[in-house]
């Protein structure tokens, strides 16, 4: 029996197509609010959703009596009412692994992109102050051989890790709650209390996901224990970060500079000191933004969705015990 499906995304059309051919699909590019009031109408008959950077809350679930299950094309679900949904046994999907590698090629883009001043330089160039040989005024700093630092050795924590100390001769630490010995076994990482890592690692670099414990977790006392040439990377969530303490920390120096991926408020605010700090490099959350990996993302969330509608478990689904609760 076919079911309604709202999906909420930039879909190819062979990926249309492919939910068409299964189940009724009401399809929206984007929402805003034009789309919104049509969005929200479908919603009340819908019994799956899919998409890519949606808000659902409660109110969102009052209206949609029939929803069984949510597939978002992201590994993040941090901006879902898991418990909510968990009690209406509704299921919760995600898209792990094929953005591990992606990703974790942005996390090193932002290191290198750092350390060198690419960035910096790039404009310094284009301003046309390049008139002569470069100086120690623009000098960058080494990458190989410097002490790298991971907080939260998930699967993307690991695939940086592997780069810096497989292609850059990088000495790993890693902080979590339990210890990685096939990683260290790889890689000769070191697990240690996140003060440890702070206060030896060149270059601290942040992988863990958004949660009430995680929320903040880098804030003003964390960036005093940094060193004061250390480099910070934030490939993870805007909000695992203060950021206030963090614009306090490069405006003082007690860090030398960022790469930031992500932002408690995005898109970034045009009156955020950070646009205006050279030393620091700014991506507007593209961690997984290739056209190879974005595809592969929604098509796996597109797994997810037919197996469940067909009565199958999913493969990447959050919360188990809704799917156990509805068998």
């Amino acid at each position: 029996m076919k079911k309604r499906v709202v999906a909420v995304r930039r879909l190819h059309a062979e990926q249309l197509a492919r939910l068409e051919r299964e189940h009724h699909v009401d399809y929206f590019g984007e929402l805003d609010q034009h789309t919104m009031p049509a969005f929200l109408e479908k919603m009340q008959k819908a019994h799956a959703l899919i998409g890519g950077k949606l808000d659902v809350d409660e109110e969102l679930l009052a209206r949609a009596e029939y929803l069984e299950m949510i597939a978002t094309i992201s590994v993040g679900y941090d901006n879902f009412p898991v418990e909510a949904l968990t009690r209406r046994g509704i299921a919760m999907c995600n898209t792990p692994d094929v953005l591990t590698e992606t990703t974790a090629d942005t996390g090193f883009a932002l290191i290198m992109t750092a350390c060198r001043r690419m960035a910096e330089l790039d404009r310094w160039v284009r301003e046309g102050k390049w008139q002569s040989h470069v100086v120690e005024a623009q000098f960058g700093f080494d990458v190989h051989g410097k002490t790298l630092g991971i907080i939260g050795l998930g699967r993307i924590g690991a695939a940086v890790a592997r780069r810096g100390a497989l292609g850059f001769n990088m000495p790993v630490l890693y902080s979590g709650s339990s210890p990685k010995p096939h990683v260290e076994e790889e890689l000769g990482a070191t697990h240690c209390s996140l003060e440890a890592l702070l206060t030896q690692s060149d270059i601290v670099c942040v992988t863990v996901p958004l949660s009430s414990e995680t929320h903040h977790l880098l804030g003003a006392q964390a960036f005093k224990m940094m060193k004061s040439s250390a480099v910070f990377i934030n490939i993870s969530r805007g909000a695992v970060v203060d950021e206030p303490a963090l614009i306090h920390a490069l405006e003082t120096g007690e860090i030398r500079s960022a790469g930031l991926d992500v932002f408690e408020q995005e898109p970034l605010s045009l009156d955020s000191p950070l646009l205006n700090m050279p030393q620091i490099v700014l991506a507007p959350h593209i961690g997984s933004a290739t056209h190879e990996t974005r595809r592969s993302m929604v098509n796996l969330a597109i797994d997810n969705l037919l197996a469940g509608l067909a009565g199958q478990r999913p493969p990447n689904i959050v919360n188990p015990s809704a799917w156990a609760s509805t068998q």
